[in-house]
């Protein structure tokens, strides 16, 4: 593929790159919130209803789960585009996250989670500045758009939590471990796709996964969870059920998700996962008749606002600048032809692996 083409890219089988943009946004969010709302389901019964808590240990079993989708969906290392080295970070970035926010369900409820997580878009936004081979930038009006959005999601979520709060300082260390690392998975993905735009999402989820696993033994053995994940696993076979389905929903989130950063950015994805953590919530309210009170609608009057403002059209489209340092366009060097032909700049630098 030539340097600025378009890469084709499809979610499970539907093509996507012929179709207008709102198409593609509605497919791929469509996929997302499927994916997102069963695993929040999942995860609500596993460790709330049977009290277990092995974020490490699910995060791997699922990893196998992923595999096999993987492989089912006619994935072949003969594909790949990019160097093993290249999802060594974004490996360690992803499993980190994944085991963490697992993990903290053990010490904050769901609604205390969503609370923590909802802050994420602004962390992958600030954190874009600096992810070699991406530099975005964004206008100001999506920065506003990003903290009505969490301001408003936190109000609907301290609602509840009043009537039920469950905090703990380790959950709360481990959620904001698991932030920090989000802050860098989406924008690593991002940069990724941007640099190697042949890059397929079965290519990154898969790559991501084989690298990412052998890194999950590591705090299994060390905190003992391995033991007594097989201990608690074995008495309730019917875990591992409850797990591949989750995982199986959860796999076409993660697709979904990566093509939505493919295709809009991760900043822009963020705010996609952020909303559908308010969907939950509201969701959860009106199927369970749970009082509404004013906290509940002035948050939710928030949400709606910070995406009427995300919605509006941008006067010029976020900056990509893809160089390693701001002095870069300076010292790459420059071909200028001769009358009537066109300026060629070295693109050495877009090229750079991210590792």
């Amino acid at each position: 593929m030539k340097h600025g083409e378009e890469q084709t890219r499809s979610l499970f089988g539907i093509t996507l790159t012929s179709r207008p943009k709102w198409h593609q946004f509605l497919i791929c969010s469509s996929g997302f919130f499927f994916g997102y709302l069963v695993n929040g389901i999942c995860e609500e019964y596993v460790y709330n209803r049977l009290q277990f808590s092995y974020g490490w240990y699910f995060t791997f079993v699922q990893g196998f789960v992923y595999l096999a989708l993987i492989h089912l969906n006619g994935f072949d290392t003969k594909q790949m585009v990019n160097p093993w080295n290249t999802y060594v970070k974004l490996s360690a970035v992803l499993m980190g996250s994944h085991g963490l926010t697992k993990g903290s369900l053990a010490f904050l409820n769901y609604p205390a989670q969503i609370m923590f997580k909802s802050t994420k878009v602004l962390p992958v936004m600030i954190m874009g500045a600096f992810i070699p081979g991406l530099r975005r930038k964004y206008p100001l009006h999506e920065y506003v758009s990003a903290i009505l959005l969490v301001v408003g999601l936190i109000l609907f979520t301290l609602a509840d939590a009043q009537t039920s709060p469950n905090f703990s300082i380790i959950g709360v260390v481990m959620i904001t471990g698991a932030l920090v690392m989000d802050s860098f998975l989406g924008n690593l993905q991002e940069a990724i796709f941007t640099i190697s735009p042949e890059t397929t999402q079965m290519e990154m989820l898969f790559c991501s996964t084989v690298v990412g696993l052998p890194m999950l033994i590591p705090p299994m053995v060390l905190t003992g969870e391995l033991l007594r994940a097989w201990k608690s696993c074995y008495q309730h076979p019917y875990v591992y059920g409850v797990l591949v389905f989750e995982a199986m929903a959860t796999f076409v989130g993660q697709v979904s998700v990566l093509s939505l950063i493919a295709l809009f950015g991760a900043a822009t994805t963020a705010m996609i996962t952020t909303a559908r953590k308010a969907v939950t919530l509201l969701l959860s309210y009106l199927l369970f008749t749970k009082p509404l009170t004013e906290q509940h609608a002035t948050g939710l009057l928030l949400i709606g606002m910070g995406i009427t403002l995300k919605l509006l059209p941008d006067n010029k489209p976020p900056k990509r600048v893809l160089f390693s340092t701001p002095s870069a366009e300076v010292t790459q060097p420059a071909v200028k032809a001769k009358a009537g032909e066109v300026k060629v700049e070295d693109d050495d630098e877009e090229a750079r692996p991210l590792v």
